[in-house]
C-alpha cells in the first residue's frame, strides 16, 4: 500500500485499508474526534503513534449526541485544516463518513447503546441522551475499524469511563489508553469549544481550573472542605454559571461518602456565555 495519510469517507474503504496493514502484521490504533482539531488531539494521535504501527483517525461530528438546544449546527468543522495537521503528524487513515455511512436507518431508526446510569449523572444530567449517542458512535468505530488500542483524552473524564465500562461490559476486543489532559499556559483545558469565546469570557473561564486547583489545595482538609474551597472559586464571576461541581470515586464514578479518603475525581461544569465547559482533576482526599 502507498505511503502517506489516506482519506476516506466509506466504511468499506476503511476496512479494506486496515485490513491489508493487519494481514501483514502491522497493530492498529484509532482516534476518535469530532473534528476542529488542536494540541489536545494531537497529543492522542502522538501517544497512538507510540503505541500502534498503524494510526487511524475518525473524524465526524455525531448528530446523536448532541440535545436538541445544543451547538450541533455551530459545532466547528475544519476537515480540511484537520486532515492537513494529520498528514503531518504521520496518520495513516483519516475516516471521514457522512451521516448516511454512519446512520443509513437515520437518527431514529437504528439500534444505539444505552450507557446506564452513571450515562444520565452530571454532564448525562445537563445532556440527555449525550452519552448514549457518544458510546453508540464509538461503539460502531470499534467495530468498523477493530483498532487493538484506542486513545481517548481525560478531560472528558465521563466519557472515558463509560468507554471503558462499555467496552468491559460488552467484552470488545480492544484495549483503551487515556491522556492526561493538555492544558494551555495558563491552564485552561484545551477544547474545540474555547474558539466560542470572546476575549473576556478566555480569561473568565479559567475559573474552571482554579477551582481544581483550589479543590486539590483543600482536598486533604476532607470532601466537606474540598466542595466549599472548589464552588467558592466561583464567586461572582460575571457570565460565568456554575452547572455542577462533584467528586466522584474513579472506580465507580459516584459520588463520594464523607468519609471517603484516598484517592478522587473532581468534575466540574459550567456554562461562560452561551459556551459550557468541562474539566476534571485528581485528588487526594484526607
Amino acid at each position: 500500500m502507498a505511503v502517506g495519510t489516506h482519506t476516506v469517507t466509506t466504511i468499506a474503504e476503511l476496512r479494506a485499508l486496515l485490513d491489508e496493514r493487519r494481514a501483514a502484521g502491522a497493530s492498529v490504533a484509532l482516534v476518535p474526534t469530532m473534528g476542529a482539531l488542536h494540541d489536545g488531539h494531537f497529543a492522542l494521535v502522538r501517544r497512538a503513534r507510540e503505541l500502534a504501527d498503524v494510526v487511524a483517525v475518525s473524524i465526524f461530528v455525531n448528530p446523536l449526541q448532541f440535545g436538541p438546544d445544543e451547538d450541533l449546527e455551530k459545532y466547528p468543522r475544519t476537515l480540511e485544516a484537520d486532515v492537513a495537521a494529520l498528514a503531518g503528524l504521520g496518520v495513516d487513515a483519516v475516516f471521514a463518513p457522512g451521516f448516511d455511512e454512519m446512520y443509513p436507518r437515520g437518527a431514529e431508526g437504528g439500534t444505539t447503546v444505552h450507557a446506564g446510569p452513571i450515562g444520565v449523572r452530571y454532564d448525562g444530567a445537563s445532556r440527555p441522551g449525550h452519552f448514549d449517542g457518544m458510546l453508540t458512535v464509538v461503539a460502531k468505530l470499534f467495530n468498523i475499524a477493530q483498532p487493538h488500542v484506542a486513545v481517548f483524552g481525560q478531560k472528558d473524564g465521563q466519557q472515558a469511563f463509560l468507554v471503558s465500562r462499555m467496552v468491559a461490559d460488552l467484552d470488545l476486543p480492544v484495549r483503551l489508553d487515556v491522556v492526561p489532559t493538555v492544558r494551555e499556559s495558563d491552564g485552561l483545558a484545551l477544547s474545540s469549544r474555547n474558539r466560542y469565546l470572546d476575549p473576556v469570557q478566555r480569561k473568565a473561564a479559567l475559573v474552571l481550573v482554579e477551582s481544581l486547583r483550589a479543590a486539590e489545595a483543600a482536598a486533604a482538609d476532607g470532601l466537606s472542605e474540598l466542595l466549599a474551597e472548589g464552588v467558592a472559586a466561583f464567586g461572582d464571576h460575571e457570565g460565568v454559571n456554575l452547572d455542577y461541581f462533584v467528586v466522584v470515586d474513579p472506580d465507580t464514578f459516584l459520588p463520594i461518602a464523607d468519609d471517603f479518603r484516598g484517592r478522587a475525581l473532581v468534575l466540574v461544569a459550567a456554562y461562560v456565555g452561551s459556551t459550557r465547559l468541562i474539566d476534571n482533576a485528581y485528588v487526594q482526599v484526607g
